[in-house]
């Protein structure tokens, strides 16, 4: 085995998520810099398989950093599952004589770096995902972008709500992490915040809050629901039918998975995907980004795939305030 780098790959996985042609870029010019040649694979795990490696140069990644999506392009692949996957793509790999591989994506695209560590490929990856929910880290790549077009999304509804002084329901993503419908509700000042790691499904509650709330002069309401309650539009249906109260249910969907990446989410993506780059040509092995307690850390990939994701207590305390305590007759 060669004991100097001197070609690595990247490549995207999972979903897409705003920043990740940022990461793309700082791996490639990092790499080039350090004279390492560098492949990018499309498509993802797929893309492995199917040998799809190519050589990037810096201006390859020329004029990417504001764009949203992947363009290493991505897919979720059924093989990296299988039993015997993991070491076909490791051999795979080898045969391409590749010294390191950079993962950017989400918690099952971790699941596959574990995986193709385990087979002798050394892997390093970088958290990109809208949906917050890597528990080793404290911020994933894509998310600020993906807030935000929520949040604007949200503040155009809330403009149209107010004028027919009805309900909205806005569904936001995240199947198993309620952060992108947590943070964009308080931004917003919604009325009520459905996420998977609260809601009792108390849909009485909900309603009598409505009235109450109507009674008392409150004319519109904002109700952020995510994906993983779902169901916006028959609770749109049934809140209607137990109020009165005019609702209208607007699914937000892959709407924001794209958009030109925040300052936020190039800042970081840029660090990340130097960092990456660094840590292979210094000899580390097997690592995770994360960023933790406001600093650039990285991890073994085996402890930090133990590592669970809770949301902080402060905030689930600050929705509970600000919602639903109104003492002044059409506050806000």
């Amino acid at each position: 085995m060669r004991s100097k780098v001197e070609r690595i790959a990247v490549l995207t996985s999972g979903g897409d998520a705003p920043g990740m042609n940022a990461a793309i870029r700082g791996v490639v010019r990092t790499a080039i810099g350090k004279g390492i040649r560098i492949y990018g694979i499309r498509k993802g795990y797929a893309g492995i398989y199917e040998e799809e490696f190519r050589e990037m140069y810096a201006e390859d990644v020329s004029h990417t950093i504001n764009l949203g999506g992947t363009i290493l392009y991505t897919a979720r692949c059924q093989r990296m599952k299988e039993d015997d996957g993991p070491a076909e793509a490791a051999e795979i790999l080898k045969q391409h004589k590749i010294d390191g591989l950079v993962v950017i994506g989400g918690d099952g695209s971790f699941r596959g770096a574990q995986c193709l560590s385990k087979c002798g490929i050394n892997v390093i990856g970088i958290p990109g995902t809208i949906d917050l929910d890597i528990g080793c880290t404290d911020y994933t790549i894509g998310f600020d972008t993906a807030v935000n077009t929520a949040v604007d999304a949200i503040d155009k509804i809330k403009d149209s709500s107010t004028s027919h002084e009805r309900c909205s329901i806005v569904e936001v993503m995240g199947r198993s992490a309620g952060y992108i419908a947590l943070v964009s509700g308080i931004a917003t000042g919604a009325e009520e915040i459905l996420m998977p790691e609260t809601y009792d499904n108390n849909e009485e509650r909900l309603i009598n809050n409505l009235i109450v709330n109507r009674k008392r002069g409150h004319t519109h309401h904002i109700i952020i629901n995510a994906e993983g309650i779902g169901d916006s539009i028959g609770l749109a249906e049934r809140i209607e039918a137990a109020t009165g109260i005019e609702t209208r249910a607007s699914v937000l969907g892959y709407l924001q998975r794209g958009g030109s990446p925040t300052s936020r989410d190039r800042m970081y993506a840029s660090v990340m995907g130097t960092r990456a780059v660094e840590l292979l040509a210094s000899g580390a092995r097997n690592r995770l980004l994360c960023i933790s307690g406001g600093g650039l850390v990285d991890r073994d990939i085996d402890e930090a795939m133990k590592m669970e994701k809770h949301i902080p207590d402060y905030l689930t305390r600050t929705a509970d305030v600000l919602t639903y305590h109104y003492t002044k007759k059409n506050s806000i």
